[in-house]
């Protein structure tokens, strides 16, 4: 472990990433999102709520979580299932 003032680190690295930003209005919401692939979580993607600045690390399973979406995004729902319907043909 790296150590510098007060601070210690687990860890620190840098890699190439791929980002998607996408916005889009359903029926029930507005979802402003960007998806982050890197190889850092295991297959899984970091998605990042750019209107309320929630972020949860997601791979496929985590979709078919009941109330999982609702929770971390703080979504209703109908709001979840809209970005739920997305992110299965994005992450």
């Amino acid at each position: 472990m790296a150590q510098h003032g007060d601070w210690t680190f687990l860890y620190d690295n840098k890699e190439e990433t791929t980002t998607r930003y996408v916005s889009f209005i359903g029926e029930e919401a507005r979802h402003d999102i960007a998806i982050i692939q890197t190889q850092n979580f295991y297959g899984k993607s970091l998605v990042l709520n750019i209107l309320t600045h929630r972020m949860a690390i997601l791979g496929q399973k985590d979709l078919d979580e009941p109330g999982y979406l609702e929770e971390v995004f703080n979504m209703t729902e109908g709001e979840a299932n809209e970005l739920r319907e997305f992110l299965r043909l994005s992450i």
